[in-house]
């Protein structure tokens, strides 16, 4: 038995594949916000017993979870203190000098995660090039954990100037630090993220430190719990870059869990699409609090190696995932100019949609759904969850559609517009902004709500949609597609027609396989049939920004560095239309990526139905459609009824355990030999 867990805002899912007999099982509950680890456990406990299996017949557990990313919009980190060299302690509020919305007269910055008299310099100094020009101050240091301590930090960070290209200062702060604080954690910015410009390394080093207690607590909660059970495997971690690791190391490095469940469900979504034969795709994930798209070209996702999280700029590999808060439970309100609004802000898993019947709750795009009658009158999740058609009724009402004037059905069907507006404008974010046709993509729904807003959202892209087996769950499906993986960089400044390049960069990519190797074999991860992936930022000498330029695995030689300025020279005119071969080019950052592949899941393909065999509808459910401004007689199907070759003709409904896909007028929904329906609008 294999069990991926995605633990979302909302919802909690969980997918089991049995290897033995290729079934899966799909399970959702309600998410536990208060104690994260709550919900997985009992998920588990539910999802072996209703595949009468036994604790120990589980091999793999791996989990996708968003506690990181809470905890850091939330602000419910650690008390976290910052030692750093001399003159550097105001760093963190002075940032770039930039301004995200210049015009916005009542802009605040971001709450800066290290209070200022937590904030300690020492003297020292080390030159851009690693020579030491201040020696390190070992009293100033021992001073600063002294007041640390006293002052209640229980996770500290260390960050100096160009300490990337130096670490013997952070290595020896480090060394005293875990000496004389053992309860303390500590972070330094040279095994964090040993890459140049200091603000984002030291914005990424105190978010790491901030979220290191709560996810050791977390990570080993959940372990020890797990353990509990019965499951004699250690559990693993979705990374934001798409791998998986142990906890041990994932509490190291909280910061590559930022989106660690968008990333489970953009691995999911390629592992599908490629069986299927679509390698191109935009995948649309829609949960209960916000929608995640990703382009994926070539079986493989964008990957972007620093982004920014709530004002916070971080460094650390991820899928480049875009996201806008657009979920089932955005709440809809009226702004001070009386505009209907939907989102950011989300109902989550407490108190959830009005239809829920939590008192007091506030309309939802959920509520909406099932006021139109897309969504089943009385019950979700095959029954497990209970819901109140006439709270939304009366919620959409009392919120909006009295204030606004409307009927209700018109309100929530101008909040659904609203909702399914924002997200073609996140895939136009990832596809039309950077020069590519979206109606070339297919797009891929998943998420709870994501097949039923998929086909309205298509027809404004004049995308095609693909609805795989388990949208709902496939976040959860999509850890056990990932390899166990482990991201490294280091910067060092590298001109490629210097005479010593060939043996810089060799000394470089030996150096970060070493350290790779360490990190594996110190979290007890056997090494034994790792593959390695090399990476080069790059730019014309005088640039101030890089491109990534892959780099073979063959040793590091004049032809190989021909190759590197060759493949630059095509990016970037790629990506901005000119490139200059003749001009230098300096090799900036360096990464590895260690992989450890782990079986995956077998995609069987499935028999052809009969020619004559017809689908018959389950039920039948007044729904509301726009194009149709009216209720129409919509039939109900059951999404097991199908079989590779059926077809329907919207306006229906397709129902299943974790999700509902709604098929408009104008669509058609077939389904695949490979368990996928695919919703396309009729030819004109």
């Amino acid at each position: 038995m294999r069990i991926g867990i995605d633990v979302g805002g909302t919802f909690t899912d969980l997918f089991l594949l049995d290897e033995a007999d290729g079934r899966a099982i799909r399970h959702k509950l309600p998410s536990t916000p208060g104690d994260p680890y709550k919900a997985p456990i009992q998920g588990l406990r539910e999802i072996l017993r209703a595949a009468n299996a036994e604790p120990a017949q589980v091999k793999f557990i791996g989990l996708g979870t968003t506690v990181a990313t809470n905890a850091l919009l939330e602000r419910k980190g650690a008390v976290t203190g910052l030692i750093t060299t001399a003159g550097f302690r105001d760093l963190l509020e002075l940032g770039r000098q930039r301004r995200p919305h210049v015009y916005d007269l009542f802009m605040r910055k971001p709450e800066v995660l290290v209070r200022r008299e937590l904030r300690f310099e020492v003297r020292e100094r080390i030159e851009a090039d690693g020579s030491i020009l201040t020696p390190l101050d070992e009293d100033d240091v021992a001073q600063a954990l002294e007041r640390l301590v006293a002052l209640g930090a229980t996770s500290i960070a260390v960050c100096f100037l160009h300490s990337y290209a130096n670490p013997a200062h952070e290595n020896r702060v480090v060394e005293i630090a875990r000496k004389r604080c053992p309860g303390v954690a500590v972070t330094s910015s040279q095994e964090l993220i040993p890459e140049f410009r200091e603000y984002e390394r030291l914005s990424s080093t105190v978010v790491n430190a901030y979220l290191v207690p709560v996810m050791k607590q977390y990570l080993t909660r959940f372990s020890d719990e797990v353990r509990a059970l019965g499951i004699p495997e250690t559990p693993f971690v979705m990374s934001s870059g798409g791998g998986v690791a142990t906890p041990a190391l994932a509490a190291q490095r909280p910061i590559d869990l930022l989106l660690s469940g968008p990333s489970g469900g953009v691995s999911g979504a390629i592992f599908q699409a490629k069986a299927s034969g679509y390698p191109n795709i935009i995948t649309f994930d829609m949960g209960g609090t916000s929608t995640d798209v990703c382009l994926i070209q070539n079986g493989r996702a964008e990957i972007t190696h620093g982004r920014v999280i709530d004002g916070l700029p971080i460094r650390s590999t991820a899928v480049d995932v875009h996201t806008v808060g657009a979920g089932g439970s955005s709440i809809a309100w009226l702004d001070a100019g009386g505009f209907l609004r939907c989102g950011p802000h989300s109902a989550g898993a407490n108190p959830g949609p009005a239809c829920y019947g939590a008192a007091g709750a506030k309309p939802t795009v959920t509520d909406a759904n099932v006021v139109l009658g897309r969504l089943n009158q009385a019950y979700l999740l095959a029954g497990a969850l209970r819901i109140d058609a006439d709270r939304s009724h009366r919620a959409i009402e009392e919120e909006i559609a009295k204030p606004k004037g409307f009927r209700i059905h018109e309100a929530a069907s101008a909040m659904l517009a609203i909702s399914n507006t924002n997200i073609a404008q996140a895939i136009r974010f990832v596809s039309v902004a950077r020069g590519i046709d979206p109606s070339q993509f297919m797009l891929v729904a998943f998420g709870g709500a994501g097949p039923l807003h998929a086909a309205d959202v298509a027809r404004e892209l004049k995308m095609t949609v693909l609805v795989p087996p388990s949208p709902g769950v496939l976040c959860a499906m999509g850890v056990l597609t990932k390899d166990i993986q482990l991201d490294l960089s280091q910067t060092r400044l590298v001109r490629s027609r210097k005479a010593s390049a060939e043996a810089e960069v060799g000394r470089i990519f030996a150096d970060l396989e070493r350290r790779g190797l360490e990190a594996l074999a110190r979290n007890q991860i056997p090494t034994d049939g790792i593959a390695i992936e090399r990476t080069i930022d790059a730019r014309y000498v005088g640039q101030n920004f890089e491109l990534p330029v892959a780099v073979g695995l063959g040793p590091i030689d004049a032809a190989m560095l021909r190759a590197i300025g060759e493949s630059f020279n095509a990016a970037h005119k790629r990506l901005y239309g000119y490139d200059k071969p003749g001009n230098e080019v300096e090799l900036v950052t360096f990464r590895l990526k260690v992989l450890l592949p782990v079986p995956k899941p077998d995609l069987a393909k499935q028999q052809s139905a009969h020619a004559a065999q017809a689908l018959t509808p389950r039920s039948e459910r007044n729904t509301f459609f726009e194009s149709l401004a009216s209720f129409v007689s919509c039939p109900v199907y059951e999404r097991s009824d199908f079989a590779p070759g059926m077809t329907v003709v919207g306006p229906a409904i397709v129902e299943q355990m974790d999700t509902t896909t709604v098929v408009p007028p104008g669509f058609g929904v077939r389904a695949d030999e490979w368990g996928n329906l695919i919703l396309k609008a009729n030819q004109p």
